[in-house]
């Protein structure tokens, strides 16, 4: 009776271990769906906690499916995806589902044709005959039947998932790793899937690391050495020990800032090129600007009359409204930036923060440097009357 009891137990606990170990938790096989949805295959895909059934169809070429996300709430949008000409998100012909503002599930399809897609309704190059979704718990679920393209069963798939906004509006989706690297391939027929793609996952890896090196060396350069090599020329020259160090000061500073910003530039164009789907307009034509004023800023360095030059007063007031002008259209285009890559607030807030410091630093000087410019005209005029007195 003894050993019965033992080996029950011991049979209990393994079953326990089993229905909470890591296999179990995330093996979609025999997963129970609602509404008597039974699906002979199923796929763990490999990010986002998202899982698909399926049953295919080879009589009629069609394909029953359940995209299975987990982990969201009814504030999120899903998306599961095929892209019948390979490749990754452009061209992919998405099933879409989120909670609309009148509380409904809503699931429509959507065809992606850039990156800057809004995720518009819209019918797909094949048929869609039915679409629905449900909403349980922590889990959103996009059933649909698939009239499969192009006589094949082999697909790219992508799956995605982002926020709404209070307006049932569909927002970005994030850019983290997990996020990127949500695509494989899907084989219906042979039930075979790939884990994520590596050729296409490298290329959207090159892609963002391409993106935030634009981000960074225009950030260093129009957003930060720019604003510090125009205070050197502002505030370092009413002090008559930092002459000539101011000028050296500035000349370094907004060279430097010159060269990494023009490379910044150049990344972008190239970035816009390679992607033709994507126009950011503004942003672009702001960049452009930027250079070209640079440009000439270098140029009239060449041209800079001598001090005593009856022309120096006309090169110094030129000079001054081509530098601000930088300074005004770097930082209204660094957080246009900010908001295409999406890098997260903390950037952003790091820049704003950093804005607000220079600020505080020009607030200061500017004060001190009137000071001592208004106290250097009572000592000459004190001196002046002296003389005269005299």
């Amino acid at each position: 009776m003894e050993k019965l009891s033992k080996n029950v137990l011991f049979t209990c606990v393994l079953i326990i271990i089993s229905l909470f170990s890591p296999s179990h938790a995330h093996n979609c096989t025999n997963y129970p769906l609602s509404a008597n949805n039974i699906y002979k295959e199923c796929n763990n895909l490999p990010t986002l906690n998202s899982f698909l059934h399926w049953n295919y169809h080879q009589s009629n070429h069609t394909v029953d499916i359940a995209y299975r996300h987990t982990g969201v709430t009814t504030s999120n949008w899903i998306a599961w995806c095929v892209n019948p000409n390979g490749g990754g998100m452009i061209g992919s012909e998405c099933l879409i589902a989120y909670r609309n503002s009148t509380g409904l599930l809503h699931a429509y399809s959507s065809s992606i044709t850039s990156y800057a897609t809004k995720l518009e309704e819209g019918p797909l190059s094949f048929r869609v005959p039915k679409i629905g979704a449900e909403f349980n718990n922590d889990e959103m679920i996009i059933y649909a039947t698939l009239e499969l393209p192009n006589a094949t069963t082999k697909f790219t798939q992508v799956w995605q998932y982002g926020p709404v906004s209070g307006d049932s509006t569909i927002q970005m989706h994030s850019m983290d790793r997990d996020n990127m690297r949500s695509i494989a391939t899907i084989d219906f027929a042979t039930a075979k899937a790939s884990d994520t793609i590596t050729a296409t996952t490298i290329k959207l890896g090159s892609r963002n690391r391409k993106k935030n090196v634009h981000g960074v060396l225009n950030v260093v350069s129009w957003g930060i050495l720019m604003p510090v090599g125009a205070m050197a020329a502002r505030y370092l020259k009413v002090f008559k020990s930092a002459n000539p160090a101011w000028f050296y000061i500035h000349v370094i500073c907004q060279s430097s800032a010159y060269i990494v910003g023009v490379a910044g530039v150049a990344t972008g164009m190239k970035l816009g090129s390679k992607s033709p789907g994507v126009v950011h307009t503004s942003h672009r034509n702001i960049g452009i600007t930027l250079a070209v004023l640079g440009t000439l800023q270098a140029f009239a360095i060449l041209l800079r009359p001598k001090p005593d030059h009856k022309y120096r007063k006309y090169w110094n007031v030129y000079h001054q409204l081509m530098g601000y002008s930088v300074l005004i259209l770097s930082i209204i285009n660094i957080m246009d930036g900010l908001d295409i890559l999406d890098p997260g607030k903390k950037w952003k807030r790091a820049y704003i923060g950093m804005l607000i410091f220079l600020g505080s630093i020009v607030v200061f000087l500017e004060a001190f440097t009137w000071y001592v410019v208004i106290k250097r005209k009572w000592q000459s005029a004190r001196e002046l009357n002296g003389s005269s007195n005299a």
